[in-house]
């Protein structure tokens, strides 16, 4: 306890009177001519547009002045609703510098969420990026009244309303203000303290109505320099933001963390351009969550399961025997002995090395994966090219992590450790708990689920079951509310079941169902990616995923992929029957939430039908 506190009070005096405007004013004073952020928009086909730190900094403070000249007042939140890119990350900081609060709403939302979310927390100005994102709020800015200013990025689709303003016309506002009258910008900025709010994210949640996470400038800066002290990482930033500004993982490490430190983050807007720009823009540090990973592992073993030269594929599979070996051994506990090392680096320069480059993973110092659970064959995997993935353990109402893996706490199967200044234990019932200057100060206007939040000794409920174990690695179980109960009185956790049945490469998502009943069933996707590929080399015709998740040789493999999940698992947690859907499930169709966790609730709604046929 001596050591968090001692921590703590460190970290604390590191950060002590500072908020991202003035830890950006040193990084643009320090990095002014280095590239900042890049995005695609309107950049040649496989080019990027760029902005320096001095040119973002400009940026933000024409659009802050724009939006305090059009009346944004101190503690007005301000609604976003766009892709990633530059305009976005400006937009965002812009409010905080004009004393706002910014609000980045996932763009998958309904109309009626969204109108629920205006509704909750009554934004007065609203930046949307073109024509779907203002269909989307269509109806909130018809019903409520708090929005004065509405600012378009693509002005081709500037609605026909006089609050609505172009991005463009916005930054030349700003700019003749700051000209004519900075006094009025810079009170603003100066305003700002560490405990003001810095964002409010209104989760993506996996049930009901989303909730506004408040968090603090304090709150960043600490989760900023405690995870770096973890991560033990220094030289170049060279980052790719691929998963929504909404999530606050994207958040910390893809806008936060470099607005404190410096580094040149490229924003892709569509996940599915994201294994190209790793390829290009080869990064220094890549997080990805665990379906991201999944989908890298399931692409190379397809590209290895299809090398025809006996000796080569033999060659690749010792090769990734030692870099599973030479990772195992870098383990709190293990030891890296000289021949290991010589063994691997041979491997690593003939096989591996080349093998994470054609990944665009070669220059990556740290690569980690959170959000949820990180399958320990996959991590296995690419531990097998010499990779350590850090998983790391935290959530929204923790300013992301409280627990990470790093050089000096690594451990596979694990989150890691408890980061420092950083307080987790386990309730009586294995309910993890966390405390510390990470932990927000309670949800946006709703000090009812603040309440159940938090205890009064400030220990934030996370509502996920874990293990410590005596080194103080915590792993973790599954949600609370999502343990399965059998009739019998068996607890299971569905997520293991699940992981397991996803090491099939044709198996797209999985869900484990057994609550109050006997046994366990299991509904399961084809992976639109890779399931057509592994028919079009058996040959198979069809056309399209529902009448390929029909074919007798496909649903011959999901076979196979149950009959090997359950091996693996205890009599009670053996899936019993199945059912291979012939769809997708996208945060569109809304199974998945914006960072691709499973919606139970939906799922089961979705599939009353094949769950009833399942039991009968």
């Amino acid at each position: 306890m001596t050591d968090v506190l001692t921590a703590r009070a460190e970290i604390e005096a590191e950060i002590d009177g500072l908020t991202l405007p003035a830890t950006l004013a040193t990084v643009a004073a320090e990095h002014g001519d280095a590239p900042a952020y890049s995005d695609r928009v309107g950049a040649p086909e496989g080019g990027w547009r760029t902005v320096t730190w001095t040119e973002y900094h400009r940026q933000v403070l024409d659009v802050a002045a724009g939006l305090v000249a059009r009346g944004l007042q101190p503690g007005d939140t301000v609604a976003l609703m766009a892709s990633s890119r530059i305009e976005h990350v400006v937009a965002d900081m812009a409010a905080v510098h004009a004393g706002g609060v910014p609000m980045s709403i996932y763009a998958t939302l309904s109309p009626d969420q969204v109108a629920f979310v205006a509704g909750h927390s009554t934004p007065s100005v609203v930046v949307l990026e073109g024509a779907d994102q203002l269909a989307r709020w269509a109806r909130a800015l018809e019903e409520c009244e708090s929005i004065h200013t509405v600012v378009l990025l693509d002005e081709s689709v500037l609605p026909d309303d006089s609050r609505a303003v172009s991005w463009a016309d916005l930054l030349v506002e700003g700019a003749a203000s700051r000209s004519t009258s900075p006094e009025a910008l810079s009170a603003r900025t100066a305003a700002v303290s560490p405990q003001d709010p810095v964002t409010i994210l209104y989760t993506s949640g996996t049930t009901g109505n989303p909730k506004g996470v408040v968090l603090t400038h304090r709150n960043v800066l600490f989760e900023a320099t405690s995870s770096l002290r973890t991560a033990g990482v220094d030289g170049e930033l060279v980052w790719i933001s691929y998963l929504p500004l909404a999530h606050i993982a994207e958040r910390l490490l893809g806008m936060y963390v470099p607005q404190i430190n410096g580094g040149h983050i490229h924003l892709v807007a569509d996940p599915a351009q994201l294994v190209g720009a790793l390829a290009q823009v080869r990064p220094t540090r890549f997080f990805g969550v665990p379906r991201v990973w999944e989908k890298i592992k399931t692409g190379v073993s397809a590209k290895l399961a299809a090398e025809t030269d006996e000796a080569r594929r033999a060659g690749v599979q010792q090769a990734m025997a030692v870099g599973l070996e030479y990772v195992e051994a870098q383990q709190v506990g293990g030891t890296v002995t000289t021949e290991l090392q010589a063994r691997f680096e041979a491997m690593d320069a003939a096989v591996l090395g080349p093998m994470r480059a054609l990944l665009g993973l070669d220059r990556v110092q740290w690569a980690t994966s959170a959000a949820a659970p990180m399958p320990l064959e996959v991590a296995k995997f690419f531990a097998g090219l010499g990779m350590r993935i850090y998983d790391v353990y935290g959530m929204t109402e923790t300013t992301a992590a409280v627990t990470a893996g790093g050089p000096d706490q690594f451990r596979l199967g694990t989150v890691g450790k408890a980061l420092a200044g950083i307080e987790v234990r386990l309730a009586e019932d294995g309910e993890i708990l966390a405390r510390g200057p990470v932990t927000t100060p309670g949800y946006f206007r709703q000090d009812d689920a603040t309440a159940e939040l938090k205890d009064d000794d400030g220990w934030v409920r996370t509502g996920d079951i874990g293990e410590l174990d005596d080194d103080g690695f915590l792993k973790i179980v599954d949600r609370k509310k999502e343990l399965i109960i059998t009739s019998s009185g068996k607890n299971i956790a569905p997520s293991n079941i699940e992981n397991y049945l996803k090491e099939s490469p044709i198996i797209g998502h999985a869900m484990a169902v057994g609550d109050g009943k006997p046994y366990v069933v299991a509904v399961l996707t084809l992976d639109g990616e890779i399931a057509p590929l592994v028919a079009a080399q058996l040959g198979i015709e069809f056309t399209d995923l529902a009448d390929l998740a029909a074919k007798p040789q496909i649903r011959a493999m999901a076979q196979q992929a149950v009959d090997a999940a359950n091996d693996r698992l205890a009599r009670p947690e053996q899936v019993k029957a199945f059912e291979l859907l012939g769809t997708e499930w996208t945060a569109e169709s809304e199974e998945l939430t914006p960072t691709l966790k499973l919606k139970r609730r939906v799922v089961n709604t979705k599939s009353s039908d094949v769950l009833d046929r399942l039991y009968g």
